[in-house]
């Protein structure tokens, strides 16, 4: 996969977000092996910018790394300084899943409750009403649905 290209004004951006970033992944003595390619994708998915350092002295060896890097994973090279390679690539919108049996979440209410001697403000109240719960016009929680009778009052009626 080709590696993204970036215009100066938005590697100039990524350079100053990632400044803050510690590295994520380490490259040690044993060079680009497929464990940390996989690692470093992973890495890719979940913050989109990241640093990676290296732990060779040959920087021909750590330029090569880099590109192959940006090209293999389809990532743009944001910055190589010393040892440290910065990365970006977009993160991935993630699907969500629809639960069709899914039943409705709890939800906050405000509820007034008018005082009887005139000129006084309503008091406000703050309810969590929950998916199986109604609010009447009283401002009273009752259950949506009857309370379930058990087996053997069932089988007596």
């Amino acid at each position: 996969m080709p590696q993204i290209q970036l215009t100066p004004a938005e590697r100039r951006a990524h350079r100053a977000d990632a400044h803050h970033l510690d590295p994520v992944v380490l490259i040690g003595g044993d060079g680009l092996t497929p464990a940390v390619q996989k690692e470093i994708d992973a890495a890719l998915n979940a913050h989109g910018l990241i640093k990676v350092r290296v732990f060779g002295d040959d920087r021909a060896a750590r330029e090569a790394m880099y590109q192959k890097l940006a090209d293999d994973l389809n990532a743009a090279p944001v910055q190589h300084i010393g040892k440290l390679l910065v990365l970006w690539r977009p993160i991935p919108a993630k699907e969500k899943a629809v639960d069709e049996d899914r039943m409705p979440g709890p939800r906050d209410v405000k509820v007034l409750k008018f005082s009887k001697r005139a000129g006084q403000k309503p008091e406000v109240k703050q309810l969590r009403v929950l998916g199986n719960q109604r609010l009447t016009a009283g401002g009273q929680i009752k259950r949506a649905k009857p309370k379930q009778k058990s087996v053997k009052k069932r089988q007596a009626d």
